[in-house]
């Protein structure tokens, strides 16, 4: 499968994921993006159009951190966790953006339970 049919696929599961998937401000979506070498998360209240919080392997304490690219995701996963906790957000809505749970986005996702967030 070349990378624009893979792409397109992506898309096409995405849409279909953000048709059922709605955040509000008392829970909002955790939307992932995934790149070859980092990753970002984004918990974004729908009904404003607003992001309340972000986290990214890209944040230097993170960055400065050891590890594998599945490490590095899980420390973004309990970084988002905390910022939502500081927020007074407990519950989130998880959009994994058409990837498969597998993986980076499966340490996000580990990270965020760990810290104490519900999905």
């Amino acid at each position: 499968m070349n990378s624009k049919a893979k792409t397109n696929r992506r898309q096409r599961i995405r849409y279909i994921i953000r048709t059922k998937l709605r955040g509000t401000a008392q829970k909002p979506r955790l939307s992932v993006f995934r790149s070859n070498n980092d990753i970002y998360v984004q918990l974004i209240d729908d009904n404003n159009g607003q992001t309340l919080a972000a986290a990214s392997s890209v944040d230097k304490d993170i960055k400065a951190q050891k590890g594998t690219k599945s490490e590095k995701s899980k420390l973004v996963g309990q970084a988002i966790a905390k910022k939502a906790d500081e927020l007074g957000l407990k519950e989130i809505v998880f959009d994994r953006s058409g990837y498969l749970y597998h993986g980076r986005v499966k340490a996000v996702a580990d990270g965020a339970r760990e810290a104490g967030l519900k999905f």
